[in-house]
């Protein structure tokens, strides 16, 4: 007698939510070339809607498990890679957020509060998890587990400009000394351990995303001036791209799983300080660098969602661990 397949719903994974992030950057990262691009505003208008629309369906589909199968959220939070991703929900909403400043203030403020609120649960639920009695490996440690830190470092982006600042140096701070306390984790576990497993192994990309990001919200709360300092964290991201360039072969090598999700944000977020950083200092070579990781990004975006779909129809996700 056969075994009956496993329940889809019950298996729905936290890591569907870097779909969110990845969706949300690409608006963000065309909406920062709109200046310079002027076409690029239209197309991250139409990515918003498509974004949100994707997000509702996959919150919908998180709570339906949750309700229904709690223990399986309950296992996801005691896993040691998964747990780091519960903060793509409240970065979500904070991206969301994000996108919808410029146009509905009115929406976005309210909704930046709960993703700030939620954010600074998170953080702490998730670093006190990492510090409590459980025993983790040095297997468990990846670059994943730098989504707390850039999740807090987003913050300021639109906090800033709404005017919360001394939050948005209060979440700053604490993504920026937990970004380089993990930093050195990470680093001691790639050069003296085992190399990370194949199904994670993209999430090597995320070491570009918290200095792009960091670097935005340092600009955003400075005023709109780069310093000594913003200038170093953009160019700590280039160094860390430059370093995820050199593992492309490896990459290109490795079945699809929602991991590959991880290699959309970054981009995005590399792209958007490029931007930045040309239209404030009206530099070539940043522009340049920008156009052509916005339009890698939109390569990488749009085959994820077509491989994404692939393995939807083919059941090829949502299996047990």
């Amino acid at each position: 007698m056969s075994e009956a397949p496993p329940n889809r719903l019950e298996h729905f994974p936290i890591t569907f939510f870097a779909i969110t992030m990845g969706l949300m950057g690409l608006t963000l990262a065309l909406h920062a070339a709109s200046p310079l691009y002027p076409a690029a505003g239209p197309a991250s208008i139409a990515v918003l809607w498509g974004g949100i629309l994707v997000t509702v369906v996959i919150a919908a589909l998180y709570i339906a498990k949750a309700l229904r199968y709690p223990g399986m959220v309950a296992w996801e939070w005691h896993h040691p890679v998964r747990l780091a991703f519960f903060p793509t929900v409240t970065i979500s909403l904070l991206l969301i957020a994000t996108a919808l400043a410029p146009q509905f203030p009115g929406v976005a403020e309210p909704l930046w509060l709960v993703g700030v609120v939620g954010q600074g649960v998170l953080t702490i639920a998730v670093i006190s998890g990492w510090i409590s009695h459980r025993s983790f490996e040095v297997g468990h440690l990846t670059p994943a587990w730098f989504i707390p830190a850039v999740g807090n470092v987003i913050v300021p982006v639109a906090g800033a400009e709404m005017g919360y600042i001394e939050i948005s140096w209060l979440f700053f701070a604490g993504g920026m000394v937990f970004w380089g306390i993990l930093l050195t984790l990470v680093m001691n576990r790639l050069v003296f351990h085992d190399p990370i497993p194949g199904r994670l192994f993209p999430t090597m990309v995320i070491l570009i995303a918290p200095p792009s990001v960091a670097f935005v919200a340092y600009v955003k709360m400075t005023g709109g001036v780069i310093d000594g300092f913003g200038r170093a964290l953009i160019y700590i991201a280039y160094i860390f791209a430059a370093l995820v360039v050199m593992q492309l072969p490896k990459l290109a090598k490795l079945p699809f799983a929602l991991s590959w999700w991880a290699l959309s944000f970054p981009l995005a977020a590399l792209a958007i300080a490029s931007f930045l950083f040309a239209r404030i200092e009206a530099t070539l070579a940043h522009e340049v660098i920008g156009v052509v990781v916005l339009l890698l990004l939109i390569l990488v975006v749009a085959g994820l969602v077509l491989r994404t779909a692939k393995a939807i129809a083919k059941h090829e996700i949502c299996h047990p661990e």
